[in-house]
């Protein structure tokens, strides 16, 4: 006997969905579309889960076909010469093997040549082949460090692109504004609706390009909306202000420093520090003057004459005297200083060191004696208070741009502590040397290294200019061929030789033929080390004569 159950109707899009909660609750408790409850209740939905499944199984419904997407946009820089298309062809068709450990072998990384490559050919100017887009913009989706440069190389197509494919939706969100086009920034209608109306994204894109060009306008135009904006995008926009700071900033940033916001008032009392002619600066000058002053200390010496009569010199030792604040008052908090120390720091040597560290630098030399930066950082610190006072000299000298200061605190690179007088780590260090010209900083590093190996050059060499300069590219294959001759374990060099695979001139690469043979190991030395050298040695000569090849491609010198 056939039992028919009663109509169902047509499912909807969430049918399925719908379908399932029906069974897990049962009949009983849940009626399928179209089914009055009852004894063929379960008849119903079995009904309608085949005919469900089917559908499913069968494809999509009928629709209305989709508009055809716009045209992509025409990219009219000139297009890469045959052979250097041919080489990015071949660095993205280069894949990262796992990484299990072993040798690498001579065989250049390609991997790590692609940011060189887009970096010449953007200065160049040139415009990818179109087919080449999906595997650049593949390549920069598995590493954010290549996406800038890939996508400024890849243009508005890659934009294009990024609209039609999920897996490229990064570009979009890299891109200013969210891949949207800016207006003419002449156009002041233009620019006040986008201000107005448009998204976080593309408001912070158009302030920082008003920033770079006319740096009053985006001012002025941030202090229209100030007081209504999100505290967090406060912080945001007022961080833009870094680009083109100066002292017609100063009447903003000071009214940002009565915010609401901890955080706005923090970013708008470094920005202030960071001109010394503020009144920010001179409010800091007064009280870090306070905390720190010159302290003649007067010491008899005995003597004597030729005659046996007794008798004494006096001398006098010059140090600096430090007095850390007692208390953080109302108004060092609105010139953002930060009461509360972190865990396992002192009150005292907390406030001192933001104290110092915003006062312009300028002030020492007054307060001191007249003496220069070397001078100051080469007298003794009482009490302890050396590392402190040094440490915040330091931030100050990074913060405020001054050679100076960071010439004097990092000291000779030669010397024995291997670090100056007043760099505590490497990454004060690096910073420090970050304010220096490109050539002066190639130099110290190169003295550096000269002095102290390269077991603790590693951060500095990542300030350095590329590719390096002559004596500093010197310096750096000195002393690795001085480790290879010591027989020291190569991996442990793995990390500078990588280094100078991307930083060396390729100019270098006819000095170290030398280099590529075998080397006698010493008795001391790891074993299988001299094949492990030569090969990292052929790979580095390899490396730099491809890196010469691409830039010959590119038309580049």
């Amino acid at each position: 006997m056939t039992r028919t159950s009663a109509p169902v109707d047509a499912p909807g899009a969430d049918a399925w969905e719908g379908l399932v909660t029906t069974a897990l609750l049962g009949t009983d408790r849940r009626t399928p579309p179209g089914a009055a409850p009852g004894p063929d209740a379960p008849l119903a939905l079995l009904d309608a889960a085949a005919m469900e499944t089917v559908r499913r199984r069968a494809g999509l419904r009928p629709a209305r076909a989709a508009e055809r997407p716009r045209a992509a946009p025409e990219d009219v820089r000139p297009a890469l010469p045959p052979a250097a298309a041919r080489r990015l062809a071949m660095l993205l068709a280069d894949r990262p093997g796992p990484s299990g450990g072993g040798r690498r072998g001579a065989a250049p990384d390609l991997t790590e040549l692609l940011p060189q490559w887009l970096a010449v050919a953007n200065a160049r100017g040139f415009a990818p082949p179109p087919q080449v887009l999906p595997a650049l913009l593949d390549a920069a989706r598995g590493r954010t460090d290549l996406r800038p440069a890939a996508l400024e190389f890849a243009g508005p197509r890659a934009l294009w692109l990024a609209r039609l494919n999920p897996d490229w939706r990064f570009a979009l969100r890299a891109a200013p504004g969210g891949g949207a086009s800016l207006p003419h920034l002449h156009d002041e209608d233009e620019v006040r609706r986008l201000w107005q109306e448009g998204l976080f994204a593309e408001r912070v894109a158009l302030l920082s390009a008003l920033r770079s060009r006319t740096p009053a306008a985006a001012r002025d135009l941030l202090a229209s909306t100030w007081g209504t904006e999100r505290a967090e995008d406060r912080l945001m926009f007022l961080d833009s202000l870094r680009e083109g700071l100066g002292p017609d900033d100063e009447p903003f940033l000071d009214q940002a420093l009565a915010d609401r916001s901890r955080n706005v008032r923090a970013t708008a009392a470094e920005l202030l520090s960071a001109l010394p002619g503020s009144a920010l600066a001179a409010r800091m000058a007064v009280r870090a003057e306070e905390c720190v002053a010159i302290d003649h200390m007067r010491s008899a010496q005995p003597s004597g004459t030729g005659g046996g009569i007794p008798g004494g010199t006096t001398q006098t030792a010059v140090t600096i005297a430090v007095e850390a604040p007692h208390e953080c008052d109302p108004g060092m908090e609105r010139d953002g200083v930060v009461a509360k120390a972190p865990a396992g720091r002192g009150e005292r040597s907390w406030w001192l060191g933001q104290l110092v560290e915003a006062a312009p630098l300028g002030t020492w030399s007054r307060r001191l004696g007249g003496r220069t930066p070397r001078e100051i950082v080469a007298l003794p610190v009482a009490d302890g208070w050396q590392g402190e006072l040094h440490a915040a000299w330091c931030r100050a000298a990074v913060r405020q741009r001054d050679a100076a200061w960071s010439r004097a605190l990092l000291g000779d690179p030669s010397a024995p502590e291997a670090g100056g007088p007043g760099a505590v780590s490497l990454a004060e260090r690096a910073k420090l040397l970050g304010t220096l010209g490109a050539a002066e900083r190639a130099e110290w590093v190169a003295g550096f290294i000269a002095a102290h190996g390269l077991s603790e050059a590693f951060q500095l060499l990542g300030v350095c200019a590329v590719p390096w300069a002559a004596p500093l590219g010197r310096a750096v294959v000195d002393a690795l061929n001085i480790a290879r001759d010591a027989g020291s374990y190569p991996w442990s060099f793995s990390g500078v030789m990588g280094l100078a695979e991307r930083c060396l001139d390729p100019s270098e690469a006819s000095r170290l033929d030398a280099l590529l043979a075998v080397p006698d190991e010493p008795e001391n030395a790891s074993p299988g080390a001299g094949g492990y050298w030569a090969e990292a040695f052929q790979r580095l000569v390899t490396t730099l004569r491809l890196r010469a090849a691409m830039a010959e491609e590119l038309g580049a010198a």
